[in-house]
């Protein structure tokens, strides 16, 4: 794996650099792959393979800045009304910049397009996401099927991740719009208080 970090020049990471933020393309693969890896190898994600990648590759979004990929995000779809924000990563050279929280604003507003009810993630930067509107959750709030990564990672039985929801729309109303057979797989209108 190439160091993501050491091979960007000074110009990516100027303050004033001019953000893009776009859909990845199959082009952005090696890229994508170094920056969450290089997370992922602090054990702050989970690795992610090339066929990983290229499977889910139409749920990224990236933001270039300095002609360099900088940051990435995706928006996975779980039921007809949940979805989860998964990978976000900013270049440790980039941070700082609003990079971040232009994926996540850009995932959301993704989000809304197809009338999701709300987003959820799971985080260790819980305040990054709370500052952004998204409010802590028990795990059990969420869809069952969230959890299918979490059998493949190494800290399975021992879980420090927080997880986080943003309601798109007032939880009481969403669970009125949804029909009976998909209330089960909605994340629960139970806030931790």
């Amino acid at each position: 794996m190439r160091n993501f970090v050491a091979d960007q020049s000074q110009e990516a990471s100027r303050p004033d650099a001019v953000i893009a933020v776009r859909k990845a393309t199959m082009a952005d693969l090696p890229s994508l792959l170094d920056l969450i890896n290089g997370y992922a190898a602090g054990g702050l994600m989970l690795p992610r393979t090339e066929l990983e990648m290229s499977e889910s590759i139409r749920d990224f979004s990236v933001a270039e800045a300095g002609g360099r990929l900088q940051a990435c995000g995706a928006l996975h779809f779980y039921t007809p009304f949940s979805g989860e924000v998964r990978s976000l990563a900013v270049n440790p050279a980039a941070k700082g910049q609003g990079l971040g929280r232009r994926l996540l604003e850009t995932l959301e507003a993704e989000a809304r397009v197809f009338n999701l009810h709300s987003i959820f993630a799971f985080t260790y930067v819980s305040d990054f996401f709370r500052r952004l509107g998204f409010v802590e959750v028990e795990r059990g709030e969420l869809p069952l099927k969230a959890w299918r990564d979490c059998f493949r990672c190494p800290k399975f039985s021992s879980c420090d991740e927080i997880a986080v929801v943003k309601y798109l729309v007032p939880p009481n109303r969403a669970l009125m719009h949804h029909p009976a057979e998909w209330q089960e797989q909605a994340p629960l209108p139970i806030l931790k208080r």
